[in-house]
C-alpha cells in the first residue's frame, strides 16, 4: 500500500500543476465500437471496458488545482471507499460510511439517496482540514451524510462522437455516463463514480467530537 498523503491542506486526489495530462491520440476501435488509443494497453481500460483519461503522477509538485482530481487517485479512492483526505481506510459506522458532499438538501425529498457522486468518502479529521481549507467546498457548501451502501455505476468524463471520416471528434460535452449504455463506448473517464443508498445527513459538530 502507498504512503498516505502527507497530513495538510490538500486533499489526496486532488491533481497538481505538475501532473501533466497524457497527450495520447484518440482512434476509432471497431471491435468495440467507440474509442481507443492509438498505442493502448489493457490497463487504460477499467474492469467495465470504458476508456481513461491519464495524467503523469507528480504528487506535490507545482500548485494544487482543487476541485480538479487526479484521474487515478480519485479512481483509486472511489473504488476502494478510501479518504479523499488522506487516503485512509473509510470511515464506517452502524449508519454507514462518512461522506462530505455538496450540500443540495433543495434538490429532491429524500435527499441524497440515490445521488450520483464522483465524491470519495471523507475521515473526519480530514473533513476539518477540507471545510476550512478547500476552495471548491467554500463556494458550494457541504454537509456529513452517512450511506449505509454505495454502488459503482459510472463515470464522468468528456465525450467523443463519430465522424464522416472515421476520426473520433473531441465534443464539449462532459457527463455522467451509466456502464452498460452505449455512451460508455464513447466517452473518456475522468472519475468515477457510486450511487448511495440508505443515508442519512448527520450532525458534522458530533462527527467531529468522535475524534478528538
Amino acid at each position: 500500500m502507498k504512503a498516505l498523503a502527507r497530513p495538510g491542506v490538500v486533499p489526496y486526489i486532488s491533481a497538481w500543476s505538475g501532473e501533466q495530462p497524457f497527450r495520447r491520440p484518440i482512434v476509432y476501435d471497431a471491435a468495440r465500437g467507440g474509442i481507443g488509443y492509438a498505442d493502448e494497453t489493457p490497463e487504460d481500460r477499467d474492469q467495465y471496458g470504458v476508456l481513461w483519461n491519464g495524467r503523469t503522477v507528480a504528487q506535490g509538485v507545482g500548485r494544487p488545482e482543487y476541485g480538479n482530481p487526479h484521474p487515478q487517485r480519485q479512481r483509486e479512492a472511489m473504488q476502494h471507499l478510501l479518504c479523499q483526505g488522506c487516503r485512509c481506510p473509510r470511515d464506517d459506522d452502524p449508519r454507514g460510511v462518512l461522506w462530505l458532499l455538496e450540500d443540495r438538501r433543495g434538490d429532491w425529498a429524500g435527499w441524497p439517496n440515490n445521488l450520483l457522486t464522483a465524491h470519495p468518502p471523507s475521515c473526519a479529521p480530514c473533513i476539518v482540514k477540507m471545510r476550512d481549507s478547500c476552495p471548491h467546498l467554500a463556494e458550494t457548501g457541504h454537509v456529513a451524510v452517512r450511506a449505509r451502501s454505495s454502488e459503482v455505476c459510472a463515470v464522468y468524463g468528456r465525450l467523443w462522437a463519430p465522424s464522416a471520416f472515421g476520426v473520433p471528434v473531441r465534443t464539449p460535452k462532459k457527463d455522467v455516463v451509466a456502464y452498460g449504455s452505449p455512451a460508455a463506448r464513447w466517452v473518456l473517464a475522468g472519475q468515477l463514480v457510486r450511487s448511495l443508498h440508505d443515508c442519512t445527513v448527520v450532525d458534522l459538530e458530533r462527527e467531529l467530537a468522535r475524534h478528538p
